[in-house]
């Protein structure tokens, strides 16, 4: 095991109708003056926006609005909020809403300290301050109520790129379970593809001798593949429905990935795809997720079949180990498949003669990335081929 800090200073309040405590908790850390953050209609056709007013009321705080975020959060919007709150001397920032209207109140607090463009963090400045932001959680997927990441989209060439600052940290979460209930089965299952996808990321490491951090890692997993067919066949189970929030949470907290390696090439290689057909990140982690480990398996045969035996429960195969890791690989994709997530770019409705320009926008260029197989240009195009000819 590898040396680590571990830093996760968001208290999470957690429960049925927590979204009423809202104003009591941006008043314990300090809100004033707020903004409230949010997508579309239905937080305000559910009642949740006038819930979490109303309590804001109630503690006597302040707040603005702005609505308006996609579900691939775009820069043109952090722009305008970044302008909003100077004007109106907002000091807290509080989304409500899913990983994308987080992802944008992220990158509003990193605007609003900072003299220049906002798009410097997502280009590999690091923040030196930001404003406090805090969530009202209604999609259990991204896990960034849990943590310091925010990804955007550049609408200007379309680039979706990654900021990360333990400045970027919530200072609570609200966590309600029953706020996930409306979601429709195709969205519930994207979240739990992105779910799965964060712990996979950490899971295939080089780093040597992490047994406690490979348990959890398959403790998620394994909470996932049972509880998402339930959550499927009836919408309102609220108790599969409250161990998809949590395990959401704790797969991007980091607790399941210090002290080991990490790769996250599968994000980046998928984020080109929801920033060219802007689908749906989780759909697209369907895609490309099990492409990636059909090209990378070989690397380390013996951690697949690890997966395979311990999460899917496939057979050893001592014999012919690679057979082994495959048949865990397969039962990735199919599990993908039986909650109807697209497993090949006909299903997510990508197009082949894009690969090359999709390997360009990666931007390797004659370099390579790291992670657990490093990755060249030629490497990335090899996995959107598998991605785009796969079957079950």
């Amino acid at each position: 095991m590898n040396n680590f800090n571990f830093y996760s200073p968001t208290e999470f309040v957690f429960g049925k109708g927590r979204e009423n405590d809202a104003g009591k908790y941006v008043k314990k850390y300090g809100g004033k003056k707020v903004l409230i953050h949010f997508g579309g209609q239905s937080a305000q056709k559910s009642g949740l926006l006038d819930r979490v007013k109303s309590s804001l009321e109630q503690a006597g705080i302040e707040y603005k609005e702005l609505g308006g975020v996609k579900p691939n959060p775009r820069d043109t919007l952090v722009y305008e909020g970044i302008k909003l709150c100077r004007g109106e001397n907002i000091d807290f920032i509080l989304a409500v809403g899913g990983g994308s209207v987080i992802d944008s109140a992220k990158a509003i607090a990193m605007g609003v300290e900072y003299d220049g463009d906002f798009w410097d963090f997502y280009s590999g400045k690091q923040p030196e301050k930001a404003l406090p932001v805090a969530t009202v959680l209604t999609i259990a997927a991204a896990g960034s109520e849990g943590s310091g990441d925010s990804v955007i989209t550049k609408e200007d060439g379309m680039l979706k790129r990654g900021a990360g600052s333990d400045l970027l940290r919530p200072r609570f979460s609200i966590m309600n379970p029953e706020l996930t209930q409306t979601l429709p089965a195709y969205q519930t299952a994207c979240g739990a593809t992105d779910i799965m996808a964060h712990v996979f990321e950490r899971y295939f490491t080089n780093t040597k001798e992490v047994e406690i951090t490979d348990r959890l890692c398959e403790a998620v997993l394994l909470t996932m593949i049972k509880e998402t067919p339930r959550v499927i066949a009836d919408p309102n189970n609220y108790e599969a429905r409250a161990n998809i929030m949590w395990a959401g949470t704790v797969a991007h907290t980091n607790i399941v990935g210090v002290g080991r390696e990490q790769d996250w090439n599968s994000h980046g290689i998928e984020h080109e795809l929801s920033a060219l057909y802007d689908c749906a990140h989780g759909a697209g982690l369907a895609v490309i997720m099990p492409a990636w480990m059909e090209f990378v398996y070989k690397h380390n045969v013996m951690r697949f079949c690890q997966m395979a035996t311990r999460v899917f429960g496939c057979q050893m195969d001592f014999e012919n180990p690679e057979a082994t890791a495959l048949a865990g690989i397969k039962a990735f994709r199919t599990f993908l498949h039986g909650i109807g997530m697209p497993i090949n770019f006909d299903e997510l409705g990508a197009k082949r003669e894009d690969i090359p320009a999709l390997v360009e926008k990666f931007g390797l260029g004659d370099g390579r990335t790291g992670g657990f197989v490093h990755l060249s240009s030629d490497d990335v195009a090899q996995i959107y081929n598998i991605a785009a000819n796969a079957e079950i």
